[in-house]
């Protein structure tokens, strides 16, 4: 590859670094966290981590960002040793059936979904053999003016 096409600047003692990215995009993947504080855990990644608020709906999921494809989204829940971050992954939804039952094959009991979620995708969960919590989503074809839409900007997802 010829072009530097990477959201992360070139090394070097004068780089500034980019702003926040808020354009909305097709995640490639993101990492999800489990927090039982919003409001804390968004004040230290926001103040101390440099990330912005993209979007929140309250108590069930914050969407933090820094640059382009630095996405977290904050969870429900308590971090334990048995409640691991998971981290997701794009595919398409011609390919959740498959990856499920493919998973569900090498590893039975390790699949749970698919499920479709309040923003418009459809998720199926693999635990892996040594306990990772694997997210595959897959976008759905979205009416904008349909009623799907529109409870997506009645929860704040304006950009729908």
């Amino acid at each position: 590859m010829s072009e530097y096409t990477s959201p992360v600047p070139p090394p070097g003692p004068d780089t500034v670094p980019p702003e926040p990215y808020r354009e909305i995009y097709p995640m490639p993947m993101f990492v999800n966290i489990p927090t039982a504080d919003f409001a804390a855990s968004k004040d230290f990644w926001m103040r101390g981590l440099g990330f912005i608020d993209l979007f929140s709906i309250p108590d069930q999921v914050a969407h933090l960002r820094r640059w382009a494809f630095q996405d977290i989204l904050l969870v429900p829940g308590e971090r334990t040793e048995k409640a691991p971050i998971s981290v997701s992954f794009s595919c398409v939804l011609g390919q959740v059936e498959e990856i499920a039952a493919r998973c569900e094959e090498l590893l039975p009991g390790s699949v749970s979904g698919p499920a479709e979620t309040p923003w418009n995708t459809v998720d199926v969960t693999v635990t892996t053999p040594e306990g990772a919590r694997v997210v595959m989503t897959a976008a759905r074809p979205l009416d904008r003016d349909g009623e799907k839409a529109a409870a997506m900007r009645e929860m704040g997802l304006d950009f729908v």
